[in-house]
């Protein structure tokens, strides 16, 4: 095999040189006095690595005890100037490389040094793990380290300890110059007796510094020089500054392939930071860009006399563009949002805001004020808010279609509400869900009530769950007539809740809470079914009678589940054996209108297995008649704010017969709630409507009561 001119080559030939010269110093040395020599030095080199590792190891033991005794009042007291000067006592002995103080989790306290870069950092070394778990003395060793270590206690109470690497190249280091001058006198010994051979003995040392002076080179420079490159590697400096090599060995083949590496690195290194500091979609700060930047305002200006703003702004209704115009849309339409959002901070807070994207649809806006400049942060959060509600309030084009949002901001300020950033992030999410309980399209600020009414939402959702098999919640049925000749033809199912310790809790409370929590969809199907299987009892008390109708509320949740409701009210009918035309499903008229093409495709399906459909509430979403045309429904039930006052405001009762009119031209059953007087109910049927219910006619009661209004 022909060698290329390349290390492997340079060392071969060197080799064979060497071996050739020893060779001919070999013939004529004595071969006793050198094993002899040998021998003295190998057992001198083992008995002074033995004294010197004892050595110091107990001085590295008694020098940690030591500094652990001295440093439990600083560490106890947190008096970093004590123990920065204590560790730097130790760290200036010749051979400590390092002197750590840590506390009882890991993390580092002190260093040593002035600036203790690695404060709060935790120890990730290879002896870490053993050092905080261990709770005496322990000493660790590797190929170039000694490390000891102690815990510094109180009493039984661990308050961290302290660490000190001892160098043992240094050791290593004086047993070799005292081998070396051992060796030295070895040879003066020798050359002595043996002066013929002195001019052999130079020969070798000349060659070994030749082989050395070669090494040092070929090969031991480049590579300490690719290991310094490492290092700063290591450190997170990708950016490496590598000479360009010309040689055509290995070891230059190895240094531009390092370079390469490094510029690879480099590359992929501001890659990745960008794809973990930046949001995809918007190329706004992300939620772990955010709360750096967070946590450094609060660092830099905690004491200042600073002020900072969180605004937390939450698009309303976004899911439903997802739901209706589909993810692509949704999309388009955040990217529209966050530049609106963007463009209102530019023109409101200049530079003194930073905007972050934390996921869906939830944007996070921090404000940054002096009041030593004359600027004061609620004023400026204020204005931000008002000019966000208003931009993010005009219609958004998105696939050619107008679509109407929103959005819902909270705000809570620092240092007034809270000094954490954790304690300002929970704040802003806190206020931003109270502006979306007070009807969305506003802003809120924080305040401490609203922990309190989080609490109680908190507490109220957890007490929700199993109500149900515990028998808190019960359903009551509101007989239902027909106006023509006040017989009765249904009831309504209503769920209440009997709180063992609150007693009745009224169903506009519980109801929402089963809402935003999703509850609703685990109630919805129970009570559905207690109601159907009610119903059948009904039909068995009366066979002979006209069958009644059992009407039950769903909710909007309920509704935007798809094709589950379906099956749901599917599995009850089959289950409870109740005819589909005596089942009655009310749907309020704003969840219906909101998402009117997925709520007709649902309703027609529901229509298809025999239930009818009714429309509660007819006449609060503010959405005109014209609508009931394109929603196929069997019925609408005028709300009782109409119904209240048709005896006395005119308005109302034009409006009450244009629905009665409006919904018999379409063939759909009207049905009047909230029928308290006689005069309403006979204004109502001479109107025409055709069925009633409220508290003239029947209030609701509880199943077995209302059997007894059957019999």
């Amino acid at each position: 095999m022909k060698l290329r001119n390349g290390l492997q080559a340079k060392f071969l030939l060197i080799m064979a040189l060497a071996l050739v010269v020893q060779l001919l110093l070999l013939a004529v040395l004595l071969q006793r006095q050198e094993r002899a020599q040998e021998e003295v030095i190998t057992v001198t080199r083992d008995a002074m690595a033995g004294v010197s590792s004892d050595s110091l190891r107990r001085r590295g033991e008694g020098m940690v005890l030591q500094l652990g005794e001295a440093l439990t009042n600083p560490l106890y007291y947190f008096d970093l100037d004590a123990i920065g000067s204590l560790t730097a006592s130790a760290l200036n002995q010749a051979d400590a490389r390092y002197v750590l103080v840590y506390d009882a989790e890991g993390n580092i306290i002190h260093d040593g040094s002035e600036t203790i870069p690695s404060y709060g950092k935790r120890m990730d070394d290879v002896f870490a793990d053993e050092v905080i778990a261990s709770g005496s003395l322990l000493t660790q060793f590797s190929e170039e380290l000694m490390d000891v270590s102690a815990p510094i206690l109180i009493g039984d109470r661990r308050l961290g300890g302290v660490r000190v690497g001892f160098d043992l190249e240094v050791a290593r280091g004086f047993q070799d110059r005292a081998v070396a001058e051992m060796r030295s006198q070895l040879d003066g010994l020798g050359s002595r007796q043996l002066l013929w051979a002195a001019a052999m003995a130079g020969g070798i040392v000349l060659l070994g510094a030749v082989i050395l002076w070669l090494i040092q080179r070929w090969l031991v420079s480049p590579i300490r020089l690719l290991a310094d490159s490492a290092r700063q590697i290591e450190a997170g400096r990708f950016e490496v500054d590598l000479p360009t090599s010309r040689r055509r060995d290995e070891v230059g083949e190895l240094m531009r392939a390092f370079s390469r590496m490094s510029a690879s690195l480099a590359r992929h290194d501001r890659d990745i930071r960008r794809m973990a500091y930046t949001d995809s979609l918007t190329g706004l700060s992300n939620r772990l860009a955010f709360r750096e930047a967070l946590d450094e305002q609060l660092l830099r200006i905690r004491g200042a006399g600073q002020q900072l703003a969180l605004l937390f702004a939450d698009i309303d209704d976004f899911k439903r563009v997802n739901d209706t115009l589909g993810h692509d849309a949704g999309d388009e339409v955040l990217v529209q949002c966050s530049a609106r959002i963007r463009d209102t901070i530019l023109r409101h807070a200049g530079d003194n805001a930073l905007l972050a994207r934390f996921g869906g649809d939830e944007f996070v806006i921090l404000v940054h004020a002096s009041p030593k400049e004359g600027q004061d942060v609620r004023a400026v959060a204020m204005a931000l808010a008002d000019a966000l509600v208003a931009e993010l309030g005009q219609p958004i084009m998105t696939q050619e279609r107008q679509v109407f949002l929103g959005t819902s901001i909270g705000i809570t300020l620092f240092p007034d509400d809270a000094s954490t950033a954790t304690a300002l992030m929970k704040n802003g999410d806190i206020a931003m869900y109270q502006a979306k309980v007070a009807g969305k399209n506003c802003y809120r600020f924080y305040s401490r009530a609203m922990d309190l009414a989080v609490e109680r939402r908190v507490n109220l959702e957890h007490e929700l769950r199993g109500a149900w098999d515990r028998g808190e919640l019960s359903l009551v049925y509101q007989p239902v007539y027909r106006l023509a000749d006040r017989t009765m033809v249904g009831a309504e199912a209503l769920l209440r809740w009997n709180h063992p310790r609150h007693g009745q809790v009224a169903p506009s409370v519980f109801i929402d809470v089963a809402e935003q929590s999703g509850l609703i969809e685990t109630l919805g199907p129970q009570v559905l079914r207690a109601a159907c299987s009610e119903a059948v009892r009904w039909q068995q008390l009366r066979p002979s009678a006209e069958p009644l109708s059992v009407a039950v509320n769903v909710s909007s949740r309920q509704l935007r589940s798809g094709g589950e409701l379906v099956q749901v009210v599917a599995d009850c009918l089959r289950d409870t054996g109740l005819e589909p035309e005596r089942l009655h499903l009310e749907l309020t008229e704003t969840a219906v209108i909101g998402d009117e093409v997925h709520a007709s495709e649902m309703l027609a399906q529901l229509r298809e297995t025999g239930i009818k459909v009714l429309l509660d509430d007819f006449g609060t979403g503010f959405s005109g008649l014209s609508h009931l045309r394109r929603v196929p429904v069997d019925g609408v039930k005028i709300d009782r704010s109409f119904i209240a006052d048709i005896l006395r405001d005119p308005d109302d009762l034009a409006l009450t017969s244009a629905i009665i009119a409006m919904a018999h031209s379409l063939g759909i059953t009207v049905i009047a709630e909230g029928v308290e007087k006689a005069g309403q109910y006979a204004l109502l049927r001479e109107r025409g409507c055709d069925q009633a219910q409220g508290y003239w006619l029947g209030q609701p009661v509880p199943a077995n009561e209302f059997l007894a209004l059957l019999g």
